[in-house]
């Protein structure tokens, strides 16, 4: 059975987000720090996941080009066997 790397991944995250709420509240800082060190690790954090969306959408617009040019030059190939096909049996025909 295929391990699901997703919810591996999903476990990490939130393995890694208890980590850090523990880890804060035991940590000496004031709540004036405290709340200035989560505000900016939140704003590292959400500017990360926007780096990496716009990178999977580049990479999945590269993958739907590739896909269509790839589709592309199969209709072209297979356009060309019907076309010998069909020259091939007129040839024949016009033996008979």
């Amino acid at each position: 059975m295929a391990d699901n790397g997703g919810s591996k991944f999903g476990y990490f995250l939130a393995g890694l987000g208890i980590g850090a709420a523990i880890g804060l509240l035991f940590a000496p800082r004031s709540g004036e720090e405290t709340r200035e060190y989560l505000r900016e690790r939140y704003e590292d954090t959400r500017d990360l996941a926007k780096r990496k969306a716009r990178e999977l959408r580049d990479r999945g617009e590269e993958l739907v080009e590739k896909g269509k040019d790839f589709v592309e030059r199969q209709r072209e190939s297979v356009e060309a066997a019907v076309d010998a096909g069909k020259q091939a049996y007129r040839d024949e025909k016009r033996r008979m």
